[in-house]
């Protein structure tokens, strides 16, 4: 709980709000269900095993918003396991997450409430824990980052009313791994290399994406001993030989590396026991209504025939690739149909945010970007960096970016982009707080000097200052900026209306089987 527990007047505002729009969330999501039809989509749907008691429907028709599309899959995961081959594109560790609060925290409420209800009321709570600890590990992250206070105060009250808002809420994996992916970031600008590979490696456990977190340590390890070669001759006397140092970089590569795939790892193997290696007592144990599930709709059931499928012949046998690639249809341009318009249509604003940062960063650092960051700069040698979105330490941050927004627009269904990049990378929220610290007048008033402005001393240079945030209570900003509507600028209607349309919309139409992103 080091996050929480100290004394930063600006970290409990972030913790505050996040609070208070993960349970408005929870209130509209229930109201929406209550007063909007279920669409009857075309979506995973598996049997009830047992009748619902009235303790169950009231729950449902509180919180049943929050288990469609690809909840259904981890509250059924949770409950029977992978039953059914396109199970095992959802990774375990969320599952088992909220399997373990359900049987453990949630044990006395067996009685009134069934497994499926208390899963679904587990799921709620441990998102919404998750979601608020995402914000203050964001907040912590931008100020190890972007060295300005003020900057990564309202990146991270951004994020508590994210444009991804529906599935930080709902049972899916987008707050845990949010949660776990800027806290092991964190921890790594704090120099905790061996805490922030365990975060990665369970970030890892928890969505795919994950994998490319290793590009970040990675990274870090190359930028540290790249500067250790430009240093003055008087340094190198005082640093190990070289081959020592090429041996420990190339170590610590490769057991951080590992431990980051290992999850990945084992899941495939796990995967491959249970599909490739069929047994008649695990298709025995499987209940009659959900093996009739697998007959009318397809499903490739566990066990099954004892037939292998057709992953399992190939010389790597990557469950999660060949389910992308069959059940879904996920491949390069596979998505660029005249009928998928609307999808794109929906992916546009975050597009359009992801590209207009990669250019202001790449303009705004030339040299920065061609050599990769690793040139040891003359502020570094002074030991006074750069503060901002546009300082050279978002470099890596910003590749990362990139990397996900190309992937996702060209190699994947373009209407997850948005949760994508809003659960997996920083830059979302920190490039629209510097747009909006930088253009938008009225958070320049009481003493709010513009972001990009050089600071007067080293100590409001590492955004330390009382004042960095405005004053000490921490105003928030979004608050501040939605009160005075009719007085922003254009542009921050346009950000601030991103963010504030999508959290609304998610809500009203995701909850009620109804396409969003």
């Amino acid at each position: 709980m080091e996050l929480v527990s100290g004394q930063d007047p600006c970290l409990r505002e972030v913790v505050r709000f996040a609070v208070f729009c993960r349970a408005l969330a929870l209130l509209l999501q229930a109201l929406f269900n209550l007063l909007i039809p279920d669409h009857a989509a075309d979506a995973f749907s598996p049997p009830r095993l047992s009748e619902p008691s009235p303790w169950d429907l009231l729950l449902e028709q509180l919180l049943g918003g929050l288990s469609r599309w690809d909840a259904e899959h981890f509250l059924f995961i949770a409950e029977h396991g992978y039953l059914y081959e396109h199970n095992c594109a959802f990774f375990p560790l969320y599952p088992l997450s909220v399997w373990a609060v359900a049987e453990g925290a949630l044990w006395p409420l067996r009685w009134p409430l069934r497994l499926r209800s208390r899963l679904l009321l587990s799921a709620v709570l441990l998102n919404s824990l998750f979601s608020v600890l995402a914000a203050a590990a964001l907040y912590e992250l931008g100020r190890a980052v972007l060295r300005c206070r003020r900057v990564a105060f309202l990146a991270a009250v951004l994020f508590s009313v994210s444009p991804a808002n529906v599935f930080l809420a709902a049972a899916y994996s987008e707050s845990m791994f949010a949660c776990l992916a800027f806290s092991a970031l964190w921890q790594l600008e704090k120099g905790q290399s061996w805490l922030s590979g365990l975060l990665f490696s369970l970030a890892s456990g928890v969505r795919a994406n994950g994998l490319l977190n290793a590009g970040f340590f990675l990274y870090s390890r190359g930028k540290r001993f790249a500067l250790q070669l430009q240093v003055g001759p008087g340094s190198v006397r005082e640093l190990p030989p070289l081959w020592k140092r090429l041996l420990s970089l190339a170590s610590s590569a490769v057991l951080m590396g590992a431990g980051i795939f290992l999850p990945f790892a084992l899941f495939q193997y796990y995967s491959y026991v249970r599909f490739c290696a069929p047994s008649t007592s695990l298709e025995q144990t499987v209940p009659k209504p959900l093996r009739q599930l697998a007959l009318d709709k397809g499903y490739r059931l566990v066990a099954a025939d004892r037939v292998k499928p057709p992953w399992c012949s190939q010389p790597f046998p990557l469950v999660y690739s060949y389910i992308q690639d069959t059940y879904w249809n996920v491949g390069f341009l596979r998505y660029f149909e005249l009928r998928q318009t609307p999808n794109f249509l929906l992916a546009l604003p975050v597009a359009l945010l992801g590209s207009w940062a990669a250019w202001t960063y790449i303009s705004a650092n030339p040299r920065q970007c061609l050599t990769l960051g690793l040139e040891r700069r003359k502020s570094e040698e002074e030991g006074k960096p750069r503060a901002g979105f546009c300082s050279p330490s978002v470099f890596v941050y910003m590749v990362h970016a990139t990397v996900l927004l190309a992937f996702g627009f060209f190699c994947i269904h373009v209407q997850v982009l948005t949760r994508f990049l809003g659960s997996s990378s920083p830059i979302l929220y920190w490039f629209s707080a510097h747009l909006l610290q930088e253009y938008e007048p009225l958070l320049w008033s009481e003493g709010a000097d513009r972001q990009m402005a050089a600071p007067r001393s080293e100590e409001s240079l590492l955004g330390e200052s009382p004042g960095s945030c405005g004053n000490e209570t921490c105003e928030n900003p979004v608050v501040r900026l939605l009160l005075n509507w009719r007085l922003i600028t254009p542009l921050s209607k346009c950000i601030l209306g991103f963010f504030l349309s999508y959290w609304l919309l998610g809500l009203m139409l995701h909850c009620n089987f109804l396409p969003w992103t």
